[in-house]
């Protein structure tokens, strides 16, 4: 490892304390997201739960079908949060201060990305909890916990990236917050609520088809419901998550390049 390698370790190193730090001293800005995500868990365990009798379900445990959509749906609020942090180091001029230290320029927008993604995969720890205390069974036993934990870290991942690509094109609060909506109608244009088999709407089966959650939700479920009979569900979860996370991280670092050069 040369010097220069070094130097863009510590430097994330560093940058992902501070961030991590920030998040720790401000803790009850994500607990509501939190809080709704796991609301919405026993609210589709408690109201949906009786259309796992169909056919297409083939006896799986609701829980474990609707589990992956609160996981996913907490990083609206969860990694995202680094964008957010990220605008106020913009509006409050410490991020121009940073560009004038021989820190790398990527090792600062790192920082905020890392520490989004592992906000939301204590987030997705905390809710999988909850679902054991509902009564969740995992098929994958705990390597599947596993697998599941690093999914949501590369969703984690990949949303912070676009997060905080989206804070530095915007530079300020309420459009990156604003950018970050487009998550939603991701995640209900998906396998949401019942097997691909059971959409009817043709344009919903195009849009869940293309969607990139629906693999995600997919190899979720496989773990949860199905164990490892089959891997290509989780190969290809995986494989669609590496694809964004190298879409998003780019696009924040182009950002990143772009803020400055302005700045």
């Amino acid at each position: 490892m040369n010097k220069q390698q070094g130097n863009f370790f510590s430097d994330t190193l560093v940058m992902t304390k501070r961030s991590i730090v920030t998040i720790l001293r401000n803790p009850l800005i994500f607990i509501p997201n939190l809080a709704i995500s796991m609301f919405f868990l026993f609210v589709y365990e408690a109201g949906l739960s009786g259309i796992a009798n169909l056919p297409a379900f083939e006896g799986a445990n609701y829980l474990a079908f609707i589990l992956p959509v609160s996981i996913v749906s907490a990083a609206i609020g969860g990694a995202g949060g680094a964008g957010q942090a990220l605008v106020k180091d913009l509006d409050n001029g410490f991020f121009s201060r940073l560009l004038l230290t021989p820190s790398s320029r990527l090792a600062i927008v790192l920082g905020p990305i890392i520490a989004g993604m592992l906000q939301l995969v204590i987030q997705a720890g905390l809710i999988i909890c909850v679902g054991f205390f509902l009564g969740l069974e995992v098929a994958g036993g705990a390597l599947g916990v596993v697998i599941v934990l690093l999914l949501t870290l590369g969703w984690g991942l990949a949303f912070a990236g676009y997060s905080v690509g989206v804070a530095l094109r915007a530079k300020n609060a309420q459009s990156a917050q604003a950018g970050t909506f487009i998550f939603f109608p991701l995640i209900f244009l998906s396998t949401t609520f019942v097997p691909y088999e059971l959409i009817d709407a043709a344009w919903l089966k195009v849009a869940a088809s293309i969607n990139p959650v629906t693999y995600l939700f997919e190899a979720m479920r496989t773990v949860l419901i199905d164990g490892f009979t089959d891997t290509w569900p989780i190969v290809l979860g995986f494989l669609v998550i590496a694809g964004l996370c190298a879409i998003t991280i780019t696009f924040s670092a182009v950002s990143a390049k772009k803020a400055v050069s302005t700045d």
